[in-house]
Parts: C-alpha cells; sequence; structure tokens
C-alpha cells in the first residue's frame, strides 16, 4: 500500500485515467466523489460501486418525502427503478427496485437455474454468484465429508458449475465455505441491496448492506434484468446503549430480540440497529445478529456504516471500498429525527447471556433462569452433543474467544464432556484459524472439525449416538432450532445460543450450568471459575485465503453445454404450470388441514431431501410429510377424500392429481416462517393444488406462492379456521373480479351437505393477479417476451 501511495504522489502530472487504474490495483481511492466512484463492488466484479448513482436517487427521494430517513430507508428508496414516480408508503407501496447482484446457494440455486434456463434468456443482468454448501453431510470430519459430497453430488455441481458459466455467474466450489460468509468476506459493501435464494441472506447487513432472503423465482427476474418487487417495509428500530463485556455476546442481542418480538414480530419489517451501544460490536458480531433476523420474520436486518465495518473492510483487501464508504457516510447512518414504526431499546452493559429453545428459536431463556426452566419443563438436562459454527456465528473472533475458554479448561486437565463440532465458516477462516493455532486447540479440547459447510444446521448430519424418538438435548451456536431441524429427531431438543456458551456449557455436559456463577473441578480436584472469554477481532497477521475454490464465468459462455439427462433422479427440466382457466375455484378438497406451527421445514423437509431439490417430481415426496394433521393429530397422514383410506400426503396429493381432484390446505399462524425454499411452493402447485388459506404468513413464502401461480389467502377472521373441517369442501368464488385489496368470498361445504360463508385477504397487487392468471411470473415473463 505504501509502495501505491509513492507511485500517486509522484505522478502528478500523469492523467486522471491513469491515477485511477493505479488507485483500482492499490485498493485505494481519491477522497473525490469521481475517483470513489471508479472502485469496483468486489474484486470479481467489474461493476463499480453505485455510490454517486444511489446518492442522486436519494436527492430525488427526500425531497418528495420531505424528512428525515432511516438508513434502510436511504438504501431501499436509492435502489427505486423509478425514484421520481414510485409510490412510497411503509407497509402498502409495492416497490420496484434494482438490486446491485444475487446470490444463490446450491440446493436453491438448482431450482433458480432451472428456472432462469426455462426464461430463455443468453446471460444473467446483474452480478451474480453460486455458492456450494448446503450438499456436504456431516459424518467423520472435514476432509472425508468433502471428498465424499464430491463425488455423490458430482452430477449437481457440474450442472451448476456449467449453468455458471453459459450464464455468467461466478461459481464457487464445494469446500468454500458458507454462501453468507463468502458473500461477507468479498462482496457485501455499505449501501449494498442484494437478494439472495437463502433466509438468512441478511447477514450481510453486518456490512452495512440491505441483503434479503427470496425464492428462486425473485433470483430469475433480478437475473433478467426486471425491476425487484417487494412490499415497502416498516422499519422497526432497537436503540443499543451501553457496551458488551463478558460472558454476553453479539448472538445474545438477537436472542434477547427474538424473544421480544417472537418469530412473526419482524414480519414486513427491516429491524434496523443504532445508537451508541453499536461501536461496541465487531463487524461480524454485527452480522451474527442480521443473520439471525430472519428468525423473526424480518425482511432484513442492517447496521449503520462505522469504524467496526472499515476495520473489516481492510483486513479483507477492500481498502478501496472503505475509503469510498467514508466519502458517502451520509447514504450509509440514519438521518437525526429518523421515523421508526416501533423502537426498543436494549442495554448492552446488562443484557444477560441467553439460551433460546427448545424448538422454536423465540423461547428466550437466561442462562441464569435456564437450569429451573429445564427441569420445570422435563428437559433433559444432561447435554449429548455441542455444536458451534455455521454461517450465523463462525467469524475469526468467534472460534477465537471459544478457544480461549478451551485452553483454560485444557490448563485444569479438562476437555469437553460430549461430542463437540465445530464448523468454519469459509475456507478463509478455516485456513486462518488452523495457521494460528485455535483449530488444534479445539482438536485437542476433543472437538471434530467439520467441512466448510452448512453441515448439521440444517439437518445434513449423519448422527449415530442416539436413535429416532429418543429425547436428548443438544447445544448449538446456530440459527433455527425447529422440531427435527438438525437430525431429523423429532425428540431432540435443540438450544440455540453464543459458540462460547456452547463450549462452556460442552466443558460442564449439563443445562443447569452457568459459567457466569457456577464452577467446575479440575482434575487437580481444585475448584475453578471461567475467565470471561477473549479474542482478537481480526487474525494480527491478516486472513490466509486457503485454496483457491472461485470460478469466474468465461467472457463468452454461449459455448457451453449444460447436460440434464431425461434419467437423472436429481435434476429435471422444468415444464410450464398451467394457466388459470378463468373460472372459480369450486368444490376444492382440502388435502391437509394443519395444526400449529407450519415452516417450510414441514412442507419441503431438508436433510436426505436436499438431494432432489433439482428434481421437482422426486422432492415433491417429501410435501408436508412433517406437518401436523388438525384430523388426526398425525404426520403424514391423511384421509383421501375421494376414497376414505388413510395415506400419506404426497401419495395421497398425487392420487387427487392423477383423478384431476383440485385441491387446496388449511393452516395456522406464520405458514410458511423459516427457510426460504420455494419448494415449498413448488411442490403443491406441481401435485395439483389451488389455494393456501390461513391465519397468517410468513414474508417470503407468500410471495413464492404468488411466483407459482397458487393463491395465498388469509382468514378475514382467524377464528373462521375453527369453521373448516377436513372433510369440507372450499369454494372460491368471484375470481374473476379478483382486484387489489378486495377480499374474496369463500363457500364452505360441510359434508351434511350445509354451507356457509366466509370473507378470505390476500395481499395480491395487478402484478401478482397476472401471475395467477398466467400459472406464475415464469409463464407471465414469457407471455411478456412474446409479445416484444
Amino acid at each position: 500500500m505504501a509502495h501505491c501511495m509513492r507511485v500517486l504522489h509522484g505522478q502528478g502530472s500523469r492523467t486522471r485515467a491513469v491515477l485511477l487504474e493505479i488507485q483500482q490495483r492499490c485498493f485505494s481511492v481519491s477522497p473525490l466523489t469521481a475517483a470513489a466512484a471508479q472502485v469496483a463492488m468486489s474484486r470479481f466484479d467489474k461493476a463499480p460501486l453505485p455510490y454517486e448513482k444511489l446518492t442522486k436517487n436519494l436527492e430525488v427521494v427526500k425531497k418528495r418525502l420531505g424528512r428525515d430517513l432511516t438508513l434502510s430507508e436511504k438504501v431501499l428508496y436509492s435502489h427505486l427503478d423509478d425514484p421520481k414516480g414510485q409510490d412510497i408508503e411503509r407497509g402498502t407501496s409495492y416497490l420496484r427496485l434494482r438490486p446491485d447482484r444475487v446470490a444463490m446457494q446450491d440446493a436453491t440455486a438448482q431450482m433458480a437455474m432451472l428456472q432462469f434456463i426455462s426464461s430463455g434468456l443468453p446471460t444473467v443482468a446483474v452480478p451474480s454468484t453460486i455458492h456450494c454448501d448446503h450438499l456436504i453431510e456431516a459424518q467423520t470430519g472435514g476432509t472425508e465429508d468433502l471428498a465424499r459430497a464430491k463425488d455423490i453430488n458430482k452430477e449437481v455441481y457440474k450442472f451448476l458449475e456449467t449453468a455458471g458459466a453459459k450464464y455468467g455467474v461466478g461459481f464457487w466450489k464445494p469446500g468454500s465455505g458458507i454462501i453468507h460468509q463468502i458473500i461477507l468476506e468479498n462482496y457485501a459493501f455499505p449501501g449494498l441491496l442484494m437478494i439472495g435464494t437463502d433466509s438468512h441472506t441478511p447477514n450481510g447487513g453486518g456490512l452495512g448492506g440491505l441483503c434479503i432472503g427470496v425464492g428462486g423465482a425473485d433470483a430469475v427476474d433480478v437475473m433478467a434484468d426486471i425491476p425487484w418487487e417487494l412490499k415497502c417495509p416498516k422499519v422497526i428500530g432497537v436503540k443499543l446503549t451501553g457496551k458488551l463485556s463478558g460472558w454476553t455476546s453479539p448472538k445474545d442481542v438477537i436472542l434477547k430480540v427474538a424473544g421480544i418480538l417472537t418469530v412473526k414480530g419482524g414480519t414486513g419489517a427491516i429491524v434496523e440497529y443504532h445508537g451508541p451501544g453499536v461501536d461496541s460490536i465487531s463487524c461480524t458480531g454485527m452480522a451474527t445478529i442480521c443473520n439471525m433476523g430472519a428468525e423473526i420474520g424480518a425482511t432484513t436486518s442492517v447496521f449503520p456504516y462505522n469504524s467496526r465495518m472499515e476495520a473489516y473492510l481492510k483486513s479483507t483487501g477492500r481498502e478501496g471500498v472503505a475509503s469510498a464508504a467514508n466519502s458517502f457516510k451520509h447514504l450509509l447512518t440514519p438521518d437525526p429525527k429518523a421515523p421508526y414504526d416501533e423502537l426498543i431499546e436494549i442495554n448492552l452493559s446488562t443484557l444477560e447471556p441467553h439460551v433460546n429453545g427448545p424448538f422454536t428459536p423465540d423461547l428466550a431463556n437466561p442462562i441464569s433462569k435456564l437450569g429451573e426452566a429445564a427441569k420445570k419443563n422435563d428437559w433433559p438436562v444432561d447435554i449429548r452433543v455441542g455444536l458451534i459454527g455455521s454461517c450465523t456465528n463462525s467469524s475469526y473472533e468467534d472460534m477465537g474467544r471459544c478457544a480461549s475458554i478451551v485452553k483454560e479448561a485444557i490448563g485444569h486437565g479438562l476437555k469437553s464432556k460430549i461430542p463437540f463440532n465445530v464448523t468454519p465458516g469459509s475456507e478463509q477462516v478455516r485456513a486462518t484459524i488452523e495457521r494460528d493455532g485455535i483449530a488444534q486447540t479445539l482438536r485437542d479440547f476433543g472437538g471434530t472439525v467439520l467441512a466448510n459447510a452448512c453441515g448439521p444446521c440444517i439437518g445434513q448430519w449423519d448422527r449415530k449416538d442416539v436413535k429416532k424418538g429418543e429425547k436428548n438435548t443438544i447445544v448449538t451456536s446456530y440459527n433455527r432450532n425447529f422440531t427435527g431441524r438438525n437430525d431429523a429427531n423429532p425428540a431432540t431438543h435443540c438450544f440455540v445460543t453464543s459458540p462460547e456458551l456452547v463450549t462452556a456449557l460442552s466443558i460442564a455436559g449439563r443445562l443447569d450450568f452457568n459459567p457466569v456463577t457456577d464452577e467446575l473441578t479440575g482434575k487437580d480436584g481444585k475448584k475453578f471459575r471461567l475467565s470471561d472469554p477473549y479474542g482478537d477481532e481480526l487474525p494480527a497477521r491478516g486472513f490466509d485465503p486457503g485454496q483457491d475454490t472461485y470460478e469466474h464465468p468465461p467472457a463468452d459462455g454461449s459455448k457451453v453445454k449444460v447436460d440434464v439427462l431425461p434419467t437423472s433422479d436429481r435434476l429435471q427440466l422444468l415444464e410450464p404450470f398451467d394457466k388459470w382457466s378463468g373460472k372459480d375455484l369450486t368444490d376444492l378438497t382440502i388435502l391437509i388441514k394443519v395444526k400449529g406451527k407450519c415452516t417450510t421445514d414441514h412442507i419441503s423437509a431438508a436433510g436426505p431431501w436436499l438431494k432432489y431439490r433439482g428434481h421437482l417430481d422426486n422432492i415433491s415426496n417429501n410435501m408436508f410429510i412433517t406437518a401436523t394433521n388438525a384430523e388426526n393429530g398425525e404426520l403424514n397422514k391423511v384421509r383421501n377424500q375421494v376414497t376414505g383410506e388413510w395415506g400419506p400426503v404426497p401419495g395421497t396429493a398425487r392420487a387427487y392429481k392423477a383423478a384431476s381432484v383440485p385441491w387446496c390446505v388449511i393452516g395456522d399462524e406464520n405458514y410458511g416462517e423459516g427457510s426460504s425454499r420455494e419448494h415449498a411452493a413448488l411442490e403443491p402447485r406441481h401435485l395439483g393444488g389451488r389455494a393456501i388459506i390461513v391465519k397468517s404468513f410468513a414474508r417470503i413464502h407468500e410471495t413464492n406462492l404468488k411466483k407459482q401461480g397458487l393463491l395465498p389467502l388469509t382468514f378475514a377472521n382467524a377464528s373462521d379456521y375453527d369453521k373448516i373441517q377436513p372433510t369440507d369442501k372450499i369454494s372460491l368464488l368471484g375470481l374473476k373480479d379478483l382486484a387489489p385489496g378486495k377480499q374474496v368470498e369463500c363457500e364452505i361445504k360441510h359434508k351434511d351437505g350445509k354451507t356457509e360463508r366466509i370473507k378470505l385477504n390476500h395481499s395480491l397487487n395487478e402484478q401478482q393477479i397476472s401471475w395467477f392468471k398466467a400459472g406464475s411470473a415464469l409463464n407471465r415473463m414469457k407471455e411478456i417476451a412474446a409479445r416484444k
């Protein structure tokens, strides 16, 4: 860097263009706005940082609104397709936006790329990447598990690699790391608007970007240069005061917020952190908080640009981005009188470490009360496995803080009492913790370092120590703990906490241990209390990049061949869904009336089913297999209303489809929470579903249903859920007059012949109604293209 600066100062007579070229090469920029605009968004992209354009758009919007703006409003509104004419009203307007980039993980990228191929377009319109992180199963250790995954999934990896090359999409090979960590290390920047086909895409908010989880069809829109549509979010402000210290970590901030807002409290809103406490949190700590914001249903979460982000950018080789961001702080921080729709205040100095769960991420337990709650609720107190890492908590800082605890325990002759699994977030983190001895310290503790992948966090875990149905407890630093999420065992009680607490609890082996107050007994019989964890925020010697795992698409991919064999059981080209007939949907059979929580995991299970993410017909065999049937309280057992026979949900749906019997689903609150997986919408559509009628929807899933031509409807009166019996027939009337804001008339025909009518609401706008009529958003895209 010093050499580059000497070159700049010594070339005063040279042209501006040459200076800018040198500046880019040296990752440094002039404070001049024009110079800052020449910095590339990443070292893999030619596209420049969009700050100048965003500033101009923001000036237009701010003049129109005539008020101070929140940070999230600044970033979002500056990316409007039409800043002069766009209607802007929080919670009401549908914004048409121009995101800066698209990111896809390998499980969702398969369907996204299959849909993009169906569009017939030659190349993507915005910088896009594919990340291979979801298909690597944890069994024995990183090296062996990665080699096995490459062999088992070679057909899928080859498809994604060639599809990326053909259509201009960057490809991160298996072993690169988890998508969200790769984005944070290489692509995220303050002021970014990115969409990603994974619900934890908001991780990028730790670097001041608005990174939003979507389904694959939304990604196709952006890659096809179509403005992306998002209902204008409300803004929930979280004011942080005080300072983090001791055992309290960034994870505890979001665990506390989850307890306050619940799993649906953030729906339709962006969570924006601000206040003096922000500066006590590292950049990767802020990413942890934003990442898990997906568990409260938030559109995304974001932090304002500050010195901690600047330090992280410089440490990851992006000095130019940091310098440019310093010149545009007005765009990257909220205005003084920014209005929030809701305001929460948390004092970090008094915040207690939390352990949330089991079975839901919003059941917040302060560590001081966890043991008491476990005994009261009959949760297994003995812990069977501890797991740290995942996209939420696998930074260098996280691993270093855990290592500090481990070193102290080992010094007293103690190791982990239970299996202890470690998932590095990226190849860069893995290589750096290996170089710095942190990985070996964790191994000395009894830890197993797994592959740089999602692994047990998403159910990719070949767990052998318990039988299915055996009641047990695990503690993780992950983000999600739904029933059966990690190991497909519905009796596993999963608790989510910080990696530091996972480590401490693994030493004790019990839920009722509180490292803040309780003592351990060393090998010498002497009692001691663990010191507060500590670790370097960033590596003193810089990051070790490790192996080069990125493949850049060729300049011209038109000659690249993408093969999908007709006989493949992993990949299947898509057939267009049928168009709406133009008639009312009458006498719909109820496939299943779901009782209680119904996440996208319940609708389309992960784990072993991930291998079929590119084959719609095969993966449809997992549809609703873990949802509770209200008729009998059982899983994957519904009555065929035509034959009277009981059978699995997917088989019953296939029987209806074969007999041309259209069906619908009745559901409860926050239906479709959790993962962004669009398969939870594709599968019901593929097997003959027409409508999903529930008390309320999670944001991403509702959009996915609209994209695939299903009608997502909500009860005008939530109590009407109780009026519907699984044996009823449902008719949706007046669909020719379907319009934004207009209720849908629903007739319920009971088994005894009696009928009653209720009102259903929807959030469809004019464009989304056109998707329904065309049969899907992709069908509509083709209709429009055919007219040009």
